[in-house]
């Protein structure tokens, strides 16, 4: 029988290295004599050997050689379980179901078994059929801790955070130490919006666990939330010195410094996520947004551009080059650039509202009206915009709509001048000189500065009854 000479491997960890190189020897020499037809029933090789590359994430060899073991241990519920196991790590859920149903049947009430059945299920969205596996395991051992968390991690993926917070804390109350629980209770405290909950959760997981960048990471997507975002960034740092190719913990440190303001070192985080991962769009379009707020219009037009290039339907990038050339007064460029935007995204207000600006300014008022009214229709609160509308609608002589788009106004903001000198002059031009007064009276005291606007507007008028007789001749 060929054997591996497993004793005189030494276990000292600085011989690791050696350790493994050693074994991926053997493992060469033992392929050729399969090739050769020997060694084929070295039993404890093979189960070897598929553990070497399992633990290694070598998962197509592990499944080779568990293949082979397979074939001379048929009726191992173990073998068939190990093989289920692998296929899962490969996201072949649906052949590692099967294989723990083989499995089942030979050996139909273990625990283990049935725990991993409900995994299988869980990763193929099967979450009740997975329920009910765990829920047997339950019912075999009602304290399998496994059972127990994986029934959790169910719950959570069903979005009955409750049921898993329950759970959870179950299970750390049998075991305080439970690091996966308390990172687990923690993503669950962020999803059900207890931002306090969810940072202890994290914080004891990091006790238990200082080293897991995951828990760093969403640490500090936490304290983001929170608006703490210089504790968020020392939260990312900490994730990145542990894995500084953690794209993401850039990524999220850059707009920590963007909500500081600090739009600079913003950038250079965005430029590590893009060291990492050239393509990665949100990137590229962050970068855009922080060098249109520096007012550096056309390195934003470049970033812009980028993600585009990577993502040709990322209608935000669209925009946001758009709004740089209308900086920039290229307001064709920006009007083609808001179109594309739309086509992708028609339901955007601020895109509307982008498109209806430029529209008046280049001299296109039906396409400005209509902008306009999309844009209140899809943001009724948008006071701004509805006395656009209202200003558009009046300077081409749509009064009634004009009338009630001044009215629209007045309802959202009652305390605003602007609305009120508008309606007037709609007022005056339908002939209703009461309602009108009663509105420019309205403004004047609300705004003073509009008596001014008044004079400047109607020159030589002195007082309200020569504006009306004016508007009567």
């Amino acid at each position: 029988m060929d054997t591996f000479d497993f004793e005189n491997m030494d276990d000292d960890a600085e011989q690791t290295g050696s350790r493994k190189e050693n074994f991926e020897e053997e493992i060469k020499k033992f392929k050729e004599r399969l090739k050769n037809g020997g060694g084929s029933t070295n039993i404890e090789a093979l189960e070897e050997i598929t553990s070497f590359y399992f633990e290694n994430e070598k998962y197509e060899e592990a499944l080779h050689f568990i293949n082979l073991l397979l074939e001379y241990l048929p009726f191992s519920a173990d073998t068939w379980q190990r093989k289920g196991i692998i296929l899962n790590n490969l996201q072949r859920y649906n052949e590692a179901l099967e294989c723990f149903e083989k499995a089942l049947h030979l050996n139909p009430v273990d625990t283990e078994l049935l725990i991993s059945r409900g995994l299988a299920l869980d990763n193929l969205g099967h979450h009740d059929e997975a329920l009910e596996c765990f829920d047997r395991a339950l019912e075999l051992d009602g304290s399998n801790e496994e059972a127990l968390f994986s029934k959790a991690i169910t719950f959570e993926r069903m979005d009955r955070f409750e049921d898993a917070v329950r759970l959870f804390r179950f299970i750390l109350g049998n075991n305080a130490n439970h690091k996966e629980a308390w990172y687990e209770l923690g993503f669950c405290f962020d999803s059900m919006d207890k931002l306090d909950d969810a940072l202890a959760c994290y914080d004891r997981h990091i006790d238990l666990d200082p080293f897991n960048h995951s828990a760093w990471y969403n640490r500090g997507i936490v304290l983001n939330r929170m608006m703490q975002y210089t504790k968020a960034i020392e939260s990312y740092d900490m994730a990145l010195a542990i894995k500084d190719e953690f794209t993401a913990a850039w990524y999220n440190k850059g707009n920590a410094f963007a909500n500081l303001g600090r739009l600079y070192d913003a950038v250079e985080c965005y430029k590590e996520t893009l060291r990492i991962d050239r393509k990665d769009v949100p990137a590229w379009h962050n970068i855009g947004n922080a060098y249109e707020e520096l007012g550096l219009y056309k390195d934003a037009i470049r970033c812009f551009t980028q993600a585009i290039k990577y993502d040709p339907k990322h209608y935000e990038s669209f925009f946001g080059r758009g709004s740089c050339y209308d900086s920039l007064e290229q307001h064709k460029k920006a009007y083609n650039d808001y179109n594309k935007a739309l086509t992708l995204c028609k339901n955007y207000p601020e895109l509307w509202y982008a498109k209806a600006d430029v529209s008046y300014t280049l001299g296109r008022w039906r396409e400005a009206l209509y902008s306009y009214k999309m844009t209140v229709r899809f943001d009724p609160a948008n006071v701004e915009a509805w006395f656009d509308f209202g200003e558009t609608l009046l300077e081409y002589g749509y009064l009634k709509k004009a009338l009630m788009a001044f009215n629209r106004c007045i309802e959202l903001q009652p305390k605003w001048a602007d609305p009120y000198y508008s309606r007037a002059k709609v007022l005056f031009r339908l002939r209703k000189t009461l309602d009108a007064l009663e509105s420019l009276k309205l403004s004047f005291q609300m705004d003073p500065e509009k008596k001014k606007l008044f004079e400047k507007e109607f020159p030589g008028v002195h007082s309200i009854k020569e504006f009306t007789n004016l508007l009567e001749k």
